[in-house]
């Protein structure tokens, strides 16, 4: 064992627990992007992969059939980690800029992967925003040191996979029949999630309720503007088993949110109005609680403070996902035994997942007892 190691799990106590072996993988070359360190740095590669959707994905304001992704490969001392950067389109990034990005760093200055901070600050520092590409590292490390700790990060965080919640099934916007099988197709699932934001919103509801009268939450995507209506139409949700409303109007109208969530019937939920840890207090007031995503925050580290902070502020947390491989949601799945909500099932939307991790078990997030984030490898890819 390297010292390094040793070191750190005598040092945190967990040399007792370190009875786990970690899972092995073997790679076939496929000409992927490398960044090569020294055999006592740290190793950095990276493959652009392309999601491809099961369905149409219509949101209040676009729609698409695939997301660009790039998965990463993080090794020391013969171990991997594994991350991840899916870039909707909203979010200003694409494969050409995570990759520039990540071609920009030099990870092989750090031997000792246990300096997270470091490395991780660091990689915040090499250029503004890039927080897909951010959280690929930030993923692949923390996925590194969890197998070398042969912990899951749940464990190294203290907490208890038992306290994970349901997740929600996401339902896109759709014509009725479309929207009647996915809805078909969301059985297994105990809490829909609905996206709203055009003038079909009553409709989607009512077709929902025609076939189920599972708990619904809606997302509407910063798809109303009208403040009055919108607490109109939050009555009427409540009316129809609605549990909380995620992101009802624009980021920017500040104000109109505070008054929408003093008066909402409902929990108003900070999504496109929240990206990074200084945005949670800001959100504090303004919504009654936020959704983290690992892609904005730039990965776990971040989005374990931003949680433990909205906690201090006594407001709900949901953590939620892109459309993402099974590696980033089992990441953001590390977090759930916290939050009030999950919607993770990116993993589910997309026919082309080459990991297997979190499982969804009678709608319930389910961690596996394994180390790092809890990643097989299905198809290899690097």
């Amino acid at each position: 064992m390297n010292p390094n190691r040793r070191d750190f799990i005598r040092t945190t106590g967990l040399l007792a627990l370190a009875g786990m072996t970690g899972v092995e993988f073997l790679f076939a070359a496929s000409g992927e992007n490398v960044i090569r360190g020294s055999q006592k740095g740290l190793s950095l590669s990276f493959l652009p992969y392309e999601l491809q959707l099961q369905h149409v994905f219509t949101l209040a304001n676009s729609s698409r059939k695939t997301t660009p992704d790039v998965l990463t490969r993080l090794e020391f001392d013969g171990v991997t980690g594994y991350g991840e950067a899916s870039m909707p389109p909203y979010l200003g990034e694409s494969v050409v800029t995570a990759t520039r990005f990540l071609s920009s760093l030099d990870l092989n200055q750090f031997n000792d992967p246990f300096q997270m901070d470091d490395i991780l600050q660091y990689v915040d520092s090499v250029m503004p925003g890039n927080t897909a590409a951010k959280a690929a590292v930030d993923i692949a490390l923390h996925d590194l040191v969890g197998k070398l700790l042969e912990q899951p990060w749940y464990k190294i965080w203290g907490f208890d996979p038992a306290d994970t919640p349901n997740t929600s099934f996401t339902i896109g916007i759709d014509t009725p029949d479309i929207v009647r099988q996915k809805v078909a197709e969301a059985t297994p699932y105990k809490i829909l999630k609905v996206k709203l934001g055009q003038s079909t919103d009553r409709q989607m509801i009512e077709t929902i309720r025609s076939v189920t009268d599972k708990p619904l939450c809606v997302d509407v995507n910063q798809g109303w503007t009208d403040r009055v209506m919108a607490l109109e139409t939050i009555y009427w949700l409540k009316e129809n088993g609605v549990v909380f409303v995620e992101q009802p109007m624009p980021k920017t109208a500040i104000d109109d949110m505070a008054w929408l969530t003093q008066n909402s019937p409902l929990p108003t939920i900070a999504d496109e109005s929240l990206q990074r840890l200084p945005d949670v207090l800001k959100a504090h007031g303004v919504y009654h609680g936020i959704n983290i995503k690992l892609m904005k925050c730039t990965g776990m580290r971040e989005a374990h403070q931003m949680l433990m902070l909205a906690r201090s502020l006594d407001m709900k947390v949901m953590i939620g996902c892109m459309t993402e491989t099974s590696c980033a949601v089992s990441a953001a799945a590390q977090l759930a035994p916290k939050a009030d909500w999950a919607d993770l099932d990116g993993n589910l939307l997309i026919s082309n997942d080459p990991f297997s991790g979190m499982r969804i078990v009678d709608g319930k997030v389910t961690l596996a007892d394994k180390p790092g984030i809890g990643l097989e490898v299905k198809k290899k890819v690097f």
